[in-house]
């Protein structure tokens, strides 16, 4: 994961330099307004800026939501993270071939065995946050859950293999 560094303008709002996994270097500029300024930076030349961008509040926010993949989860991406020190949330897809199928939370004691909170369960047309114990995971059901590395492994095996 890359480095983000905040910092306060004074009488401005606040900065945000973000040095990405691949070399770039963005800053976002929030001021007190809600208007966004976001820099690109050349990677050779880090003071060179290759471009720029200015967004209302409004469109910030509808950017964010799509870069944060609220409205559209690309399909090539199995399973999204985001990580808060050893935490990871994930989506998880239940494939039809899994062991898992037609079985309920309890059946399989998922906290008891992975230590893996289910936050929801996501299936074409509903959604239900914090599902119970009774119940099922279906074919083609996303999960989304929580837990550490090796938590949301040993998850991935008993969906997997019953």
């Amino acid at each position: 994961m890359g480095t983000i560094r905040e910092s306060d303008l004074p009488g401005i709002g606040k900065k945000y330099q973000i040095e990405t996994v691949s070399g770039d270097k963005i800053v976002v500029v929030i001021h007190d307004d809600g208007r966004r300024e976001i820099y690109h930076f050349e990677a050779d030349d880090p003071e060179e800026i290759i471009s720029q961008v200015t967004l209302e509040d409004e469109e910030a926010r509808q950017i964010a939501s799509i870069i944060g993949g609220m409205n559209y989860r690309p399909k090539a991406m199995e399973s999204i993270q985001v990580t808060l020190d050893e935490l990871v949330i994930e989506w998880c897809k239940v494939e039809p071939s899994y062991k898992c199928i037609n079985k309920t939370i309890a059946e399989l004691q998922i906290r008891q065995r992975t230590g893996v909170m289910i936050l929801a369960t996501v299936e074409k047309g509903k959604q239900n946050i914090i599902p119970g114990p009774d119940d099922k995971l279906v074919a083609h059901m996303t999960l989304v859950i929580a837990g550490e590395r090796q938590q949301i492994k040993l998850l991935r095996d008993l969906l997997l293999n019953g």
